[in-house]
């Protein structure tokens, strides 16, 4: 069991990835990306102290769940806790997907254990800042088109970055 600081949960979200996902959304981003979709998550201060067990009990207990969204603030700066969550995720059948403003590059850089196993851990990633001169509605669980919605699992297997959407 491990603590994390959030801004908040959504039980059943059809709009942080593909099914029915709990959605963490965790306290706390450095980046600061003007037009932000969640600047309350922002600063590191505030947010509710929770355990990973509580957050498990609440996924047991929804059946209806596909998979779980970790999304923020920034959830590469809580990337312990996170890597639990997936972990237990993965053994109830459920995929997850991380948010984060970083790109996948970035976060490989900084050759951080705790972020690569949260990296290991991730189905699929969608990375990159939100910039509100490349906002585009049409695009797939993301706001901007710079953003990636990266499949982990073929990029893994492949060696080179394999994108889930592509418009």
């Amino acid at each position: 069991m491990s603590e994390l600081v959030i801004a908040g949960i959504v039980d059943d979200s059809v709009v942080d990835g593909e099914g029915i996902r709990l959605t963490v959304f965790v306290q706390g981003c450095p980046r600061r990306c003007p037009h932000c979709q969640n600047p309350e998550s922002q600063p590191f201060t505030g947010g509710t102290t929770t355990t990973t067990d509580d957050i498990e009990r609440q996924i047991a207990a929804n059946p209806l769940l596909t998979g779980i969204t970790l999304s923020g603030g920034e959830p590469f700066c809580q990337p312990k806790p996170l890597a639990e969550l997936a972990a237990f995720a993965h053994k109830r059948g459920l995929d997850v997907w991380s948010y984060t403003g970083y790109t996948l590059e970035a976060l490989q850089a900084k050759h951080d254990a705790s972020i690569d196993r949260l990296l290991a851990a991730t189905d699929v990633l969608v990375d990159g800042e939100y910039l509100e001169e490349k906002r585009d509605l049409t695009l797939h669980f993301r706001g901007s088109s710079n953003q990636r919605v990266i499949d982990m699992n073929a990029t893994r297997q492949t060696g080179d970055i394999v994108l889930l959407y592509t418009d």
